[in-house]
């Protein structure tokens, strides 16, 4: 599969997430079969570039190619500014949300509340385009299926960023109004890949290697986008990588390959972020990992308590010792759990 100029490694996408797919997450991601990784969404306000959280988002340093970044924002000169700052920085493809329902983000008529301006919608594509294809750099563009139940526009949308210059789209089965509740739909999925040439990434929902067969199926889509089901499990890529090759189900990773994940993960998170902050920010990263592990509620009321990285590092090392030692070498299987999203996630 190919986006512009690039020839991806498979067609297994990890999903942006505000607050989650930062730079360790997204490299672990494709060390885990991901054949593509989006970074967090990167606000198109000048006036916060150089915040360190933006600073942050836009750092790049030794991550594999190619970088796609996620921009956001409702204006569509500041937009085509913030594309091209991040190119500056490193961005190889610019994709552009209109798919995040917070209510953070659409409160400004950002994310998926442009999908109910359509005129302006359109302009920030073609403004985005403008100011990346003299670049190289090829334009993304993530969406939903429409603003609420009565209002499903993807199918309009989606021809006209086509012909705006955007060369792929990834759409969430669900539309904005609903946010992660009920199930998402793939007909509307569907009918997009039907409605364009350029590659369609389905989304929404996708959680385990069978229900990715099934929406690749149903959809005809040419890729899928894996986001909250990869919070904590990050080989669910290989697993659906596995399980498209052979049609067979993989067996549960290693209890000490999974501690040796986290531990080299967790090590990652702490150098981008610092000792106060990354010690507090990877507590959700360690609590999605042992979410339905025995002991692992207990295990996370603790961790959530302790304040330096050295002390969380060796505690969680402890915590898949004694794991294996009493349940055996593979990982237990866990049953599914609760995908809510917050405010911070599924851009």
């Amino acid at each position: 599969m190919h986006i512009g100029p690039y020839v991806l490694a498979n067609n297994l996408f990890a999903a942006p997430m505000a607050g989650v797919t930062d730079r360790p997450f997204r490299q672990l991601c494709r060390q885990l079969g991901a054949g593509y990784a989006v970074s967090e969404m990167v606000t198109s306000r000048r006036d916060l570039w150089n915040s360190l959280k933006t600073s942050r988002r836009a750092n790049h340093e030794g991550e594999p190619g190619p970088v796609a970044v996620q921009i956001a924002g409702t204006d569509a000169a500041m937009m085509a500014e913030a594309a091209a700052y991040n190119i500056d920085r490193g961005a190889q493809i610019i994709d552009i949300n209109m798919g995040c329902p917070a209510k953070k983000v659409c409160n400004k008529w950002a994310g998926s509340a442009l999908m109910q301006d359509e005129p302006l919608a359109l302009a920030i594509a073609q403004a985005v385009v403008a100011a990346c294809e003299p670049r190289g750099v090829p334009v993304t563009l993530k969406m939903r299926t429409g603003w609420d139940a009565h209002n499903r526009n993807a199918v309009r949308l989606a021809r006209a960023f086509e012909a705006a210059g955007v060369r792929m789209l990834t759409v969430h089965g669900r539309t904005r109004e609903q946010g992660y509740k009920g199930c998402a739909e793939y007909d509307t999925v569907a009918a997009v890949k039907d409605a364009v040439r350029i590659p369609v990434v389905a989304n929404g929902d996708i959680d385990s290697p069978r229900k990715a067969r099934a929406v690749l199926a149903a959809t005809g889509c040419d890729a899928v986008m894996i986001g909250r089901a990869a919070q904590g499990r990050p080989w669910i890529f290989r697993e659906v990588a596995h399980h498209l090759a052979t049609g067979e189900d993989l067996a549960p990773p290693l209890v000490a390959e999974v501690r040796r994940l986290l531990l080299a993960h967790l090590e990652d998170h702490y150098a981008l972020y610092g000792e106060f902050t990354g010690v507090r920010s990877a507590r959700k990263h360690i609590g999605w990992y042992v979410r339905g592990l025995p002991g692992g509620e207990d295990f996370r009321n603790r961790m959530n308590a302790l304040e330096d990285p050295a002390v969380q590092w060796r505690a969680v090392g402890e915590f898949f010792d004694r794991l294996a030692a009493l349940h055996g070498d593979r990982l237990p299987v866990t049953a599914p759990h609760d995908q809510e999203a917050t405010e911070e996630q599924d851009a």
